[in-house]
C-alpha cells in the first residue's frame, strides 16, 4: 500500500498548469509557451485559432478534457477529464503540402520514446496516425494545415493519449480496440513528466525534419501495419491488398491482388 506522501506526489504529478509544465522542461522552443485550460471544445480548434493570431511555433494548447475532441475521419476522441494528455502544436514548418505527414511520423516516433522512457512498454506505430501497444490503440495523432496561397502557413498536430484511462468507460465499440498506460503497466501514470519527456523527443526530432530518408526508416521500422493485409476505406471503391512499405512522405504502398502497387495518401 502507498504512504500518503507517495500518493500526494502521484496527485502532484498528475496535476497540470503552464506553470508546472515550463518548469521542469529542458526545450528551446517546444511548450515554452503553454496554453492551459480545464476544459475547451478542441485543443485543435483553440491551437488553430492561436495560430492565425500568430502564436510562436512550438506552442501548447493543452485541455484536461475536451468536450468536442475528434480523431482522423472526424471521429469523436473519448476521455473522461484528468485521464489523458489531450494537447496540440503549433508549428510553422518549411515543407510542402505533401511533406506536413512528416510531422505526424516525427510526433508518432516522439510518443513511442516517451511511453518506452516512462512505462518500459514497447510501443508501435499503426498507419497512419495511431500508436499501439500489444495491437491496441493508445494514442491517436491529428495534423491539420493551414495555407497562405499554395504555402504552409502553420500546422496543427493533436495528440491524444490514454494515460490512466480506464477502458471500460469508454463506448462499447472502443474497449475491444482501445487501451491505456495505467492498464498495461498495471498502476497508475504520472502525466507531467510523460509529457516533458514527449515535448523534449518532439524538439530533438522537429530538428531533422529535413532529412526525410532518415525519419522514413525509423518510421517504417515501428509499423506494425507493413506486412499485413489491410483495407483501406476512404477510397471509392475501397481498396483491399497487402500493406508493404511507406514512401518517404509517408504513404502507404498496398500491393493489390492483381499486382498493382497503388500509393494511399
Amino acid at each position: 500500500m502507498w504512504s500518503r506522501i507517495e500518493t500526494r506526489a502521484l496527485v502532484d504529478l498528475n496535476t497540470l498548469s503552464a506553470c508546472k509544465i515550463q518548469a521542469g522542461l529542458g526545450t528551446r522552443f517546444i511548450g515554452r509557451t503553454v496554453v492551459y485550460r480545464a476544459e475547451v471544445g478542441s485543443t485543435n480548434d483553440e491551437a488553430r485559432r492561436a495560430a492565425r493570431a500568430g502564436a510562436p511555433e512550438g506552442t501548447l494548447v493543452i485541455a484536461d478534457y475536451q468536450n468536442q475532441g475528434r480523431g482522423r475521419l472526424d471521429r469523436g476522441w473519448v476521455a473522461p477529464p484528468g485521464s489523458g494528455l489531450l494537447m496540440s502544436l503549433v508549428f510553422r514548418p518549411e515543407l510542402s503540402a505533401h511533406q506536413v505527414q512528416r510531422l505526424t511520423m516525427l510526433c508518432g516516433l516522439a510518443v513511442a520514446d516517451a511511453i518506452e522512457r516512462q512505462t518500459g512498454l514497447e510501443a508501435g506505430l499503426k498507419w497512419p496516425n495511431d500508436v499501439v501497444i500489444a495491437g491496441s490503440k493508445v494514442c491517436g495523432i491529428l495534423s491539420e494545415i493551414e495555407f497562405e496561397g499554395p504555402k504552409v502557413s502553420f500546422a496543427v498536430v493533436g495528440i491524444g493519449i490514454n494515460v490512466n484511462l480506464d477502458p471500460v468507460l469508454l463506448p462499447a465499440d472502443l474497449r475491444l480496440t482501445a487501451t491505456s498506460l495505467s492498464r498495461e503497466v498495471g498502476a497508475e501514470v504520472a502525466r507531467l513528466p510523460l509529457l516533458q519527456a514527449l515535448l523534449q523527443r518532439i524538439e530533438e526530432r522537429y530538428s531533422t525534419i529535413g532529412l526525410a530518408h532518415s525519419l522514413h526508416r525509423e518510421w517504417a521500422a515501428r509499423l506494425v501495419t507493413l506486412g499485413k493485409a489491410v483495407t483501406v476505406s476512404g477510397t471509392m471503391p475501397a481498396l483491399e491488398g497487402m500493406a508493404e512499405n511507406v514512401n518517404v512522405d509517408g504513404a502507404l504502398l498496398v500491393r493489390l491482388a492483381d499486382g498493382t502497387l497503388e500509393k494511399v495518401l
